[in-house]
């Protein structure tokens, strides 16, 4: 009856120290959410460097210039024929009327008065899917659209596009370098938190194993604590993340095609699995290895 009675008290002891409410659970909270604010800001730009690096291909321009002999239904066939293409995401018909009306409007001056003759001939004007604008697709591209005789010539800026692939690879492995580096620091410093809090609790840990309780029994208010820990961290930080990305958007609205609702799931949802599961698996490591120790190794720790 007496080990019962002191089990039972030991147990209630636990229970009112495990207090969600405290100025421990309060700070480790806050120091979590900070952490994880850290990396969400991270993954968020690295998802969004890589819908910029789409962005910024799938508008560069590529241009067919067609013959004369291709007249305006065949062309528009020839169009609705690409645009059935897989490495198309959009594409525009510009008539030779039409060029020479845009050329006029940008010299400020109609070379067919003087000339006798519009200059210009019609094209067809291509977006390609990011997955398909690099050299070697485009050059695939190429002679593809050459294998129609009507078609004078494939006009890209290769230079440009060249340029904008290297930059953007060396962006991105700099920014998953970073990520890499942040996540590992992320989990070093919300395992100190956690370490520090159970640390505290070593003795009483010690105690309970000493009137019986088994190590499961031990591990679950801790396990239960910092997951609720891990989920409000999260939660905090995935709303600053929100706010942060609204305020973004509402200040440049044409940022909403690279700080996309779809890019904005996916961080938030990193952040809440990050947070729950680096918390969770941080105490039960912590926890192992409080119960594992024997009393005299308590003392010099």
């Amino acid at each position: 009856m007496l080990f019962c009675n002191k089990l039972g008290i030991k147990l209630d002891k636990v229970r009112r120290s495990g207090s969600f409410f405290n100025m421990q659970f309060i700070t480790s909270s806050i120091s979590t959410m900070l952490v994880l604010l850290l990396l969400g800001m991270v993954v968020f730009f690295v998802m969004s460097a890589n819908n910029l690096s789409d962005y910024v291909r799938e508008n560069i321009g590529f241009t067919i210039l067609v013959s004369d002999d291709m007249k305006e239904p065949e062309a528009l066939k020839f169009q609705k024929e690409l645009n059935g293409k897989a490495f198309v995401k959009e594409s525009q018909y510009i008539s030779k009327e039409q060029a020479l009306k845009e050329q006029t409007e940008a010299m400020g001056t109609d070379p067919a008065e003087f000339l006798g003759y519009n200059p210009f001939t019609a094209s067809i004007e291509i977006k390609l899917n990011a997955e398909y604008a690099n050299s070697d697709s485009i050059a695939w591209i190429e002679k593809l659209i050459l294998k129609n005789k009507k078609v004078m010539e494939v006009s890209y800026p290769q230079d440009l596009l060249d340029a904008v692939n290297r930059n953007i690879q060396r962006i991105s492995m700099f920014l998953l370098g970073l990520a890499a580096l942040l996540t590992l620091i992320s989990f070093a410093l919300i395992n100190n938190t956690i370490r520090l809090a159970i640390y505290s609790k070593r003795f009483l840990i010690h105690t309970m194993k000493l009137v019986g309780a088994s190590w499961g029994f031990i591990r679950k208010p801790f396990l239960v604590r910092n997951l609720w820990i891990g989920i409000l961290a999260a939660v905090l930080a995935d709303a600053v993340l929100m706010g942060m990305a609204y305020m973004l958007v509402k200040y440049e609205p044409e940022l909403i095609d690279i700080v996309t609702p779809q890019t904005m799931l996916w961080v938030l949802l990193s952040v809440f699995v990050f947070g729950v599961a680096i918390t969770w698996m941080c105490a039960y490591i912590s926890i192992n290895k409080y119960l594992r120790m024997k009393a005299s190794t308590l003392y010099y720790i």
